[in-house]
């Protein structure tokens, strides 16, 4: 069974809350694979991964690079898993594909946009309609995650 994770974004962009989060997945040994909903926003997250911090970068590619199954963080627009993941993230309301194939799914979503806001509430009904174990994360003020449900 997937475990299934909604991070609600209400103190942080997701500029600054994803890099962590792909760390400590690269740190279990996962790869993962993070899904845009643009080649746009694909683009801008893949210059960013390598400048965030002044001291470290996440190595990491895109779906259209040469040997996309070698990067420890693929990112997407589409349904790619070239990297044998074991971690898939949903962003900017991006669809995902079936994750039962996954030992974790994450969904993030920015709690100031409505369409962001009615889309997770969709793949939320979803993934507990497929039966995954899903659950509720929001920051606080101090930007740490407390779950909620």
């Amino acid at each position: 069974m997937t475990e299934v994770l909604f991070y609600h974004l209400t103190e942080s962009t997701l500029e600054e809350a994803l890099p962590p989060l792909l760390e400590k997945s690269v740190e279990r040994g996962w790869r993962a694979v993070v899904q845009l909903g643009s080649e746009e926003r694909r683009d801008a997250l893949d210059a960013h991964l390598w400048t965030y911090r002044d001291d470290s970068f996440l190595a990491h590619g895109t779906e259209h690079e040469r040997q996309p199954e070698h990067q420890p963080i693929l990112l997407t627009c589409g349904e790619s898993r070239a990297n044998a993941a074991k971690i898939r993230f949903m962003v900017d309301g991006a669809s995902p594909p079936d994750v039962s194939d996954y030992e974790r799914a994450v969904f993030m979503f920015d709690g100031h946009d409505e369409t962001q806001l009615e889309q997770a509430r969709s793949h939320w009904r979803a993934m507990k309609a497929a039966g995954h174990q899903a659950t509720y994360w929001q920051q606080t003020p101090e930007r740490r995650w407390e779950r909620k449900a």
